[in-house]
Order: structure tokens, then sequence, then C-alpha cells
């Protein structure tokens, strides 16, 4: 493959550095998506970019879709839009390549509010780390890379406000507007140093980016420092995160902006029984009294007539062996990566190392297997990580059927 495409973009890199020139458009009727996907068919590369409110939701949504061709720069709606499906043969398309930064949060609401499937994908952030940038947020590679410097004070924004200011909709057409460019000085250097493989592996992964499970209220374990309290005070901290999810649904706000986290981890452990022992705690401040104090004290109490509650019976601790393979594994990849002057994982992913760790291959064939969609890792790291791996005896399998028997003998 070449480094550069085969249409002349960088003909127009120069042009599209300066001010945007490229034609705006807004789409929020579904005459015009059709239009606009259409239009978008037509294009070998696309970039990408979404805008949620999850600052300002409880239940978080995708509030804008940012697709620049670089000719025109398309602003897609899905507040005012029904229907977003039309816009699922772009993403789905192998012949488009979808260029994101950052993609994994984009990529996580997109599927989760539309269903959306993805293939072909460019992830500029990724580019950067894996050519070893020392920073690879947007704003500081488009200032290293182009002297450009982007102003990112409206990257907290209300997104789900109608009708958007015309300097909302500035500031996220450039969002878009210049990763085109940026993913063609990337993916030249990529070519020249010998990691565009590299580089197509953890796109190919982004793909299938799953969606998390939705919060609940017994995920209270999600709460740092949860699972040290005694199985009373996490019955009641269990009471105090329900209320807050009730409190946050009913005002329709981020969990965050009802309660803090480390709030209702303190009242769990502090569990003041009256306003004036809530207001000495200082856990709150006076308004954060007068609008919860006393739900607060009715979930505290809740709490402590409950029956104790356990940590979930998640993922046990791994055999020793199996640590010691990870361990192992951890270190080398730390040195390969230092070697590369690139972080550790991308060297070789986490999932990935703990897989690896877990099975502990005998062959490079069953190393294969576990590393079957990363084969150009395999070829430049599969032996060194065999080597690793074959330092520590194989896990001992138990024959459970043999030892019932020997058991029952006995």
């Amino acid at each position: 493959m070449a480094c550069l495409p085969e249409y002349p973009v960088w003909a127009i890199i120069q042009d599209m550095l300066s001010a945007p020139q490229s034609e705006l458009i807004w789409v929020e009727r579904p005459q015009e998506l059709h239009k606009a996907v259409a239009s978008l068919l037509r294009y070998p590369r696309l970039a990408v970019d979404t805008e949620s409110n999850s600052l300002y939701a409880y239940r978080e949504q995708v509030c804008l879709i940012q697709v620049s061709t670089g000719e025109s720069d398309y602003l897609i709606d899905p507040l005012a839009l029904d229907d977003l499906s039309p816009l699922g043969e772009v993403f789905a398309s192998p012949q488009i390549e979808k260029i994101f930064h950052a993609a994994e949060y984009d990529l996580i609401c997109l599927k989760r509010d539309f269903g959306f499937s993805f293939v072909n994908l460019f992830d500029t952030m990724l580019a950067g780390r894996i050519l070893g940038c020392s920073e690879t947020g947007l704003a500081a590679m488009l200032e290293n890379e182009f002297g450009i410097r982007l102003d990112k004070k409206y990257q907290r924004a209300n997104w789900g406000r109608r009708p958007l200011p015309r300097e909302l909709l500035d500031y996220a057409r450039l969002d878009t507007y210049y990763l085109l460019p940026l993913r063609e000085r990337l993916a030249e250097e990529l070519h020249q140093r010998g990691r565009w493989e590299l580089a197509r592996e953890d796109f190919h992964r982004l793909c299938f980016t799953a969606v998390p499970a939705a919060n609940g209220a017994s995920n209270c374990w999600r709460i740092s420092g949860s699972r040290t309290l005694s199985p009373q005070e996490a019955a009641v901290l269990h009471e105090l995160y329900r209320y807050r999810e009730q409190k946050a649904r009913e005002a329709n706000l981020p969990l965050f902006k009802v309660l803090s986290d480390e709030s209702l981890l303190k009242l769990a452990l502090d569990q003041p029984n009256s306003l004036e022992a809530l207001a000495v705690s200082g856990i709150l401040s006076p308004r954060q009294i007068q609008r919860h104090g006393e739900g607060l004290l009715r979930a505290i109490q809740r709490g402590r007539r409950a029956a104790p509650l356990y940590p979930p019976n998640g993922a046990t601790r791994p055999a020793e062996d199996m640590l010691q393979r990870l361990e192992a594994l951890r270190e080398w990849r730390k040195q390969a990566g230092r070697m590369l002057e690139v972080p550790s994982d991308v060297v070789l992913p986490r999932d990935v190392l703990e897989e690896i760790a877990h099975a502990c291959p005998r062959t490079l064939d069953e190393l294969a297997s576990v590393m079957h969609d990363l084969p150009w890792r395999f070829q430049q790291f599969g032996k060194q990580i065999l080597s690793v791996v074959s330092r520590f005896p194989p896990p001992v399998v138990r024959n459970s059927v043999k030892e019932k028997l020997s058991e029952r003998s006995s």
C-alpha cells in the first residue's frame, strides 16, 4: 500500500491548514440526512467526531455528529432526527476509511445510541502513540505537526442545548476538519518507520470496542474504597447510592452533580443520625444538606436495618504461577517499549498479555492461536514472548473425574 492516497489530498493540505474554507452543512431533517449520506459515500476517507452531554444529563447521549470530507463539514443533529440508520452504511463500509481521534469513547457512544457497526478505522491518537509522540491530545498534536492552535474552551460545553450558538458550530467542525491532513502526516510516518501494519492491527481491534453495561443501583461497588467497608457499612452505601440514582434520574443530571462518590463513602462510614450531626460532619455543604439531608438520613436508616451486604463473587485471585508469568511478561514488555520508544501497551495490549499469561502456550503455534488478530506483533515478538513464558512450568491441569474416583476409594 502506498504511503499517500491516490486522490490529491496533499495538494489541498496547505489550504486546509488556514481557517476552514469548506462548506458547513447543518443536517436536521430526514431528507437532509439522506442527501448527506449519498454525498459521504463518494469519499474514500472521512473524519468523524461526536459531542455528548455527559456533564449535563443523567443518561448521556450523542448530541452532535461531525463528519468532514475536506470539501464539506457536516454537523448532524441526532436530537432532531428520529432515525439515523442511513448513516450506518457509511460507518460499515469497508471502502471508506473513518478517521477519529481517540476513537474508543466515540465508538462506544455511537454503538450504544444507534447500534452502528464499524470497519476500516484510523485513529490519530493511536497513531501518535505508536510513533512515540510525547503528547497525543488533538490540540497538542496539531500544534506540534502544523503549528495550529485549537481553542478548547468549549470542550465542556452543553451540546444538548438548541439552538447551538455559532461559536459552538465553528468549534465542532474544527475537530474533524484538521483530522484529514493530520492523518496524512501520521500515515506517511507510520510507513516510513515500518509501523503501518502495527497500527492497522490496533485500528482493526478498535472496530470491536464493546459497550459497557449500564450503571445501576447495584454498582455501588464501583465507588473507590467501597470494598474496604464492613458489610453493614456497605449496606448503608448501597441505600445512599440508590438515593443518588433516583435524584439524578428525576433531575436529569449526571450522578456527580447530585453528590460525589467521596461524599457517599464518607456518609456510609460516619452514618450521621440527625441534620445536626450531618452538619457537624462537614461532609456536605449547607445547600446540599438543605436539598438532600432528610433523604440521606432515611437512606442511612434503611441501610442500618438492611441485611449486611457483601461484595459480589467476582474474579478470584489468579493462581500464583499465572501471576508470575504475567509479571515476567510485563517486565519484557516494558523493555521492548523502551527499545521502540513507545508506551509498553503499544508493544502488546493488556488483554492479550493477560490471555497469554493465562494460556501459557508451549509452542509458537499455540501462541499464534492466542495472538490470532495480532499477526505483525506475533512475527516481531512471538519468539521473545515464548521464551519468557517457557521459563515457567506449564500449569497443572487437574483431572476432576480421576480426583473424585480417588477420593471415593480412599
